[in-house]
Order: structure tokens, then C-alpha cells, then sequence
């Protein structure tokens, strides 16, 4: 049960737009459901399928039914009786960018169009897509309709065409202030799980992923685990504490320097180790020894990154990374959806983290560059092991794309805020 619930509850359960088909008076939330009015203006009900193949769609389901296996979950049906005299039953589903902001006692879950060939109860007759919206399209279902959804969903659905892309919603997103900048600073993630980077309205990748996701990534499983996650990534201490310290270092040698030209890679690893043998008070022995090496050769490993990236143009030419709070910072971004999402979260507390992401952001980084850059070493740090692989050039495909895109939040929110 949803622990924080009644603290949020609201009546916006299913999406309701008034409209009355006056051109111009309907913006879609995004790009599919604008291509999806369109279709359905012109009864082009069998491209709007394969939309809908492409994408998948979220169907309604009490929390406490809730289940990752698709084929565990009931669906929420209603009798309906026509025009002609015939009572219908009816199921719902909708599109990601008709989803309302989540609710604490029904969510949505994600399914593909051919999983809803294969489970959806045969009492259903009638699948309605985006109800009470401009996009509303009815199917009729039947044997010879589930065949078709089969088909389409095995020539279509491919889970890697929706990732790394950039997607934005055109309603709904917060004004220019700290909360768009904190959005912005979890865009590496969005981009590359093409989740939409600027919706405080967070279903993810539905309700159970959510769920699954924080538990399998994050050994987040309680609202108590997502408090003290964020809190941690909130206050940069989930990476390793020595990443900055080796970093720190550099930066006391440079302002000792009078920051007059690179400082030298042997006097770095010489001051990492006196600093460690001053201040850690540690029992001589190989464990210890073996750390102090590991720091030395963090000197070295950081080097050999920021020289890859001034030649991907992460870096300018004099350019170093001067800490890595971006990694935790950019994660507490997405950790704090996360936590809407699989409803450890209440509304309240994701808006703080995101205002103290961006605060956080924009006092320690003086460009959505410099953060971006820093953000990409943390990760090669944490997760590549200088083999310059996806965990590299996944990151860095983000990078070039958020910068240059002129929808792009780093193109369209400033770094720095006003005031």
C-alpha cells in the first residue's frame, strides 16, 4: 500500500480535456498524441495502431493488483450500453503523454499492444484508447482485431528505438524556475531511457518497473530505503568520497601554482599520497599500501579520461574536471521521479529534491556543460573502466545531442536562474 498516500489523493484519476474541436484550442502534451489526433481526425484508425504498437500504452489498475507480470494483472472494464440499444463492455488504456499526475490508490502500467492481444479478458469488447481527449479512438475487439494487434506489435515494438532520444512534453511542465532546472539536471537519464525530461506527472515505465527498477538498481524497496537514497545522493555521498578528494587535491596545487598551466601529474599523486598518510589514521600494512597505490593510479586514470574527452570535445583544450558531485546530483534528479513513480515519494518531497538539485547544481557548476562533463566522468569512473565502451560513448551520444538540440532543457533553461 501506497504509505504515503492520503497525503496526495486527489481525484484526478483518468485524463479529462474539454474540447470542441475549435482548431487551436488543443496543444498535445507530446509528439505521439499530436500525431495521434491527427489520425484520428482523418479515421485513420489502422496507422493510429501501429502507433500504438510502437509505443505501447498504460492501462489503469488498483495498486493493491498491481503486478509485473502482465498476465497477473486484472483490468478495470465498465459496462457501457449504445446508442442501438447493446450493453458493451469497455476497457481502458492511454498514451504516456495523457497519463494525470499519479495517484495514490490507482496507477497505470505499461503494456505492448501485442501483450494486450494475448491477456486482455475475452468478456472485453471494446478497447478505448485515450478517453475523454481529443485522440479518443475506439477499437472493437474480437479474434480477428487481437490477430492484427499480434502482427503489428512483432513487426513493430522495438524497446531500443524509445531509448535515446530526447522527449519533451509541450504542456504541463513547470515555468522557467528550479524546479524545470532541477528536471534538467536529470536529462542525461531521460535521454537515454527516452523518458520526456521536463513532466513532474511521473509514471516511468509504469507502476511495477518502477518499482522493479529501484529495487534491482538501487536496492530501494521501502519508502524509508528512497528517503535515505535521495538524502544520500542529495548530499553527493554515494560515489566514493576519494574521487573528490583526488580532484581536490589538483585544485590546491593549481591555486599554490597560481593556477599558471597544468600541474604536474607526479607532484599530484605525490600530494594524494601525503595528504592520505597525514590524515587517515591507519595501521601500516599491504590494505593500506594497496589503497594508497589505488589513489596514485586515480591520477592517472582521471588523466587519461578528461585527455579522451578534450578529443571528444567534452573538455576545451585547458579544461579539467573539478569535482564529480554532478553523478549523484544528475541521479537525485531521476531518483526523486523514481520515487513518484513507485510512490515512495509524495509530491511535496520530489519538488524539495528537485529545487535542491538545481541549487546544488548551479553553486557548484557555472555552465550545463561543465556539469554534463563532470556528470560523464563520474560514470566512466563508476562503471567503464577505461575501456571507452557504451558506459563512454552511450553518455557521450547524450551529451552532444542535449547540447546541440535547440529543444534541448540545456538549450531552452538558463544555467543560471534569476535572483
Amino acid at each position: 500500500m501506497y504509505a504515503v498516500g492520503e497525503q496526495d489523493d486527489h481525484d484526478d484519476i483518468f485524463p479529462v480535456i474539454e474540447y470542441e474541436g475549435a482548431e487551436g484550442c488543443w496543444e498535445a502534451p507530446a509528439d505521439l498524441e499530436r500525431r495521434l489526433y491527427k489520425l484520428h481526425e482523418v479515421d485513420e484508425s489502422y496507422t493510429y495502431l501501429r502507433l500504438l504498437a510502437e509505443h505501447g500504452v498504460y492501462h489503469p489498475v488498483p495498486i493493491q493488483q498491481a503486478n509485473r507480470n502482465p498476465a497477473e494483472r486484472e483490468f478495470v472494464t465498465s459496462e457501457v450500453t449504445g446508442s442501438d440499444g447493446i450493453t458493451r463492455t469497455i476497457t481502458q488504456v492511454y498514451t504516456d503523454g495523457m497519463l494525470t499526475r499519479p495517484h495514490p490508490y490507482v496507477v497505470f502500467e505499461f503494456i505492448t499492444l501485442g501483450t494486450l492481444a494475448d491477456i486482455l479478458p475475452p468478456e472485453v469488447d471494446v478497447l478505448v484508447v485515450n478517453a475523454a481527449t481529443p485522440c479518443q479512438t475506439m477499437f472493437q475487439v474480437d479474434d480477428e482485431e487481437r490477430e492484427v494487434w499480434s502482427d503489428l506489435h512483432e513487426e513493430l515494438f522495438d524497446p531500443h528505438a524509445l531509448t535515446d532520444r530526447l522527449v519533451s512534453r509541450r504542456t504541463g511542465a513547470p515555468e522557467q524556475g528550479p524546479l524545470l532546472h532541477g528536471l534538467a539536471c536529470g536529462a542525461h537519464l531521460c535521454y537515454g531511457n527516452g523518458d520526456p525530461w521536463n513532466t513532474l506527472d511521473w509514471h516511468g515505465a509504469g507502476y511495477s518497473a518502477e518499482v522493479e527498477r529501484l529495487e534491482e538498481s538501487w536496492g530501494v524497496s521501502s519508502r524509508e530505503d528512497w528517503l535515505e537514497t535521495q538524502q544520500r545522493l542529495l548530499e553527493c555521498e554515494v560515489s566514493p568520497w576519494f574521487w573528490d578528494f583526488v580532484l581536490g587535491a589538483r585544485i590546491s596545487l593549481a591555486k599554490e601554482n597560481g593556477n599558471r598551466g597544468p600541474v604536474d601529474a607526479g607532484l599530484w599523486r605525490d600530494s594524494v599520497e601525503a595528504t592520505l598518510r597525514r590524515v587517515i589514521d591507519a595501521p601500516p600494512g599491504p590494505e593500506f599500501e594497496t589503497f594508497i597505490a589505488d589513489m596514485r593510479e586515480l591520477v592517472g586514470k582521471v588523466l587519461r579520461y578528461e585527455a579522451r574527452f578534450r578529443a571528444d570535445e567534452l573538455l576545451g583544450p585547458d579544461e579539467v574536471i573539478r569535482t564529480i558531485a554532478a553523478w549523484d546530483l544528475g541521479r537525485a534528479s531521476k531518483m526523486a521521479r523514481w520515487g513518484r513513480g513507485a510512490r515512495y515519494a509524495t509530491r511535496a518531497e520530489m519538488y524539495d529534491a528537485m529545487e535542491r538539485v538545481s541549487a546544488g547544481v548551479r553553486s557548484t557548476y557555472r555552465s550545463w556543460a561543465e556539469f554534463s562533463a563532470a556528470y560523464v566522468m563520474g560514470r566512466c569512473l563508476h562503471f567503464d573502466e577505461e575501456r571507452f565502451g557504451e558506459w563512454y560513448t552511450e553518455v557521450l551520444e547524450a551529451h552532444r545531442a542535449l547540447l546541440r538540440a535547440p529543444a534541448s532543457p540545456w538549450n531552452t533553461v538558463p544555467f543560471q536562474l534569476p535572483g
